[in-house]
């Protein structure tokens, strides 16, 4: 695997110190982290820079937004070779309703939709919800 420093200058993002502890946080997490969650990680940190480190990382495709209908946006590494382009990109989501916690289903692909001539998609988001294994279990 590539360094994490390698990683984020190759994706025109500057390494400091705070981007690489939350990069190397979101990595080792198997699920969506809010930015609360994120802060509680790192209780010195200043909410201001690690919001405005996600918001970094989105626009330079490092992370991308989940709306999973929980009203708190989460945020998940993209996967290796992910441009977030609307129509290669997309994946499922899993919301447990029970845990809360929601995980990236990267296999699982959003199919193209065609849209009728002059609608334009500028997003599109699939969460499927229930009951994950660890709850289920």
């Amino acid at each position: 695997m590539i360094p994490s420093d390698k990683f984020l200058e190759s994706k025109g993002v500057r390494p400091t110190a705070m981007r690489l502890l939350v990069f190397q946080h979101l990595a080792k997490s198997k699920v969506a982290k809010t930015l609360s969650d994120i802060e509680n990680a790192f209780a010195k940190a200043d909410r201001t820079t690690l919001f405005r480190t996600l918001k970094t990382f989105e626009q330079k495709r490092v992370v991308h937004q989940i709306d999973d209908g929980s009203g708190i946006m989460k945020y998940a590494l993209c996967e290796e070779g992910c441009n977030c382009e609307l129509e290669r990109d997309l994946h499922l989501h899993f919301h447990c309703t029970n845990c809360g916690e929601t995980i990236c289903l990267t296999e699982q692909k959003i199919p193209h939709i065609n849209l009728p001539d002059g609608f334009v998609a500028e997003n599109a988001n699939l969460v499927l919800k229930g009951i994950c294994d660890k709850c289920s279990g």
